[in-house]
C-alpha cells in the first residue's frame, strides 16, 4: 500500500496481455495515464493497443508523447512506425523505425519494418513515375506564324496520308490520325482568330505532319489558341524584325544579331534553311515592285509561288501551283 500523496508506481501491461483483450487494456491504460500521466511507458503501451484497435492517428499522438518523456525509448518508435505505416504515411514510418534500429539494434523487428517500407516507397515511385509518362504528350506540336499563315507541326514519323483527317472551320481545327503503332491520335484547337479553311493546305512527310492556315486578316497572332482580344497587332515593318514565335513573348531580332553573328557567319545552312535564306535577301535587297510582287504572290497562291515580277503578277490574281510531290488540299 502507499502512503498518502504519494503517487503509486507504474504497472506493466505485457504486449501479450495487451494482445489478448485491447479494449480492456486500452480502458486500463487510460485510468492509468489519469493516474500518472507521465509515464512514458504506459502511452506507449496505450500506442500499442490503438493500432490492434485500429484507432491509427491516436496510436501515432500516443507514441509521439511516450517520445516527449522519453526521447531514446525504442519501443515508443517500433509503435509510432506501425500506425504511421497503416495511415500509409511510409517516409515517417521508415524514418520511426531507423531511430528505433539505431537505440535497439538487436530487434529483428525493425529491419523487417523497414523493408516492408522501401518497398511500399519504391512500388509508389514507379506508380507515379508511370502516371507522370501517362499524363505526358507522347507526340508534340508546335507552331509559329508568317504575315499571312498559320503553320502546325505535329511531329509524328511515318503516319500515311490517307490515315491523316483534318477538318476545319474558321475557329476551329481537329486533326485525328492512324497512327502504324495502331494508336489513335487526336489534337482539337480553337484557334486565337479566324482563318480561311479553304486556302488551307495539309502536308503529310515522312517526320512529320504539317497543316498551314491561311489568316483572314495579316495579323499577328500572340497565342496559337483563345478568345481573340480586340486589341489586335497588325505586321508592321518594325514587327516584321521580329522572330516569329509560339510563345507568349517574341525576341527581338536586332538584338540578337550581335550574339549570333558569329555563329551564322561559321553555319552553313542546307535545304529550306538556305532557301529561306536566299528569299529573304532578295525580299530585303529588292525595290518595291519586287516587294510587292513577292508579297501577291505568295499570299494568293496560299505560299505555293514566289515570283519578283511586278509586270507579270500585277495584271492577274496568282493560282495555286504547288511542286509536283505535293497536293494542295482544299478543307
Amino acid at each position: 500500500m502507499t502512503e498518502a500523496g504519494t503517487v503509486p508506481p507504474a504497472i506493466s501491461f505485457p504486449d501479450s496481455c495487451i494482445g489478448a483483450d485491447p479494449h480492456k487494456s486500452l480502458e486500463e491504460l487510460t485510468k492509468a495515464i489519469e493516474e500518472k500521466s507521465d509515464c512514458a511507458e504506459y502511452y506507449c503501451q496505450r500506442a500499442y493497443a490503438q493500432i490492434l484497435l485500429q484507432n491509427y492517428n491516436d496510436a501515432v499522438l500516443d507514441a509521439k508523447r511516450s517520445l516527449e518523456l522519453q526521447p531514446n525509448n525504442a519501443s515508443a518508435f517500433l509503435r509510432k512506425g506501425e500506425a504511421e505505416f497503416h495511415l500509409q504515411n511510409y517516409s515517417s514510418a521508415e524514418e520511426s523505425f531507423r531511430k528505433g534500429q539505431m537505440l535497439d539494434t538487436s530487434t529483428p523487428t525493425f529491419p523487417t519494418w523497414i523493408k516492408r517500407c522501401e518497398e511500399k516507397l519504391n512500388v509508389s515511385a514507379e506508380e507515379q513515375l508511370t502516371n507522370n509518362q501517362q499524363a505526358s504528350p507522347k507526340y508534340r506540336h508546335d507552331w509559329y506564324q508568317t504575315e499571312s499563315q498559320i503553320i502546325i507541326t505535329v511531329m509524328i514519323k511515318n503516319v500515311q496520308k490517307n490515315n491523316v483527317h483534318v477538318q476545319l472551320s474558321e475557329r476551329e481545327l481537329t486533326i485525328d490520325m492512324n497512327l502504324p503503332s495502331g494508336e489513335n491520335y487526336s489534337l482539337n484547337l480553337h484557334l486565337l482568330h479566324t482563318i480561311l479553311p479553304d486556302q488551307s493546305v495539309l502536308k503529310v512527310l515522312s517526320t512529320k505532319v504539317e497543316i498551314k492556315l491561311k489568316k483572314t486578316e495579316a495579323i499577328r497572332w500572340e497565342t496559337l489558341e483563345g478568345k481573340a482580344d480586340s486589341q489586335v497587332k497588325h505586321f508592321t515593318p518594325e514587327s516584321m524584325h521580329k522572330y516569329p514565335s509560339s510563345s507568349h513573348y517574341t525576341k527581338n531580332w536586332d538584338k540578337l544579331v550581335v550574339e549570333i553573328k558569329e555563329e551564322e557567319k561559321n553555319e552553313k545552312l542546307e535545304g529550306d534553311a538556305a532557301l529561306n535564306q536566299l528569299f529573304q535577301q532578295i525580299y530585303s535587297d529588292g525595290n518595291d515592285e519586287v516587294k510587292r510582287a513577292m508579297n501577291k504572290s505568295f499570299m494568293e497562291s496560299g505560299g505555293t509561288v514566289l515570283s519578283t515580277n511586278w509586270t507579270d503578277v500585277g495584271k492577274k490574281k496568282v493560282e495555286v501551283n504547288p511542286p509536283d510531290d505535293m497536293e494542295w488540299k482544299k478543307f
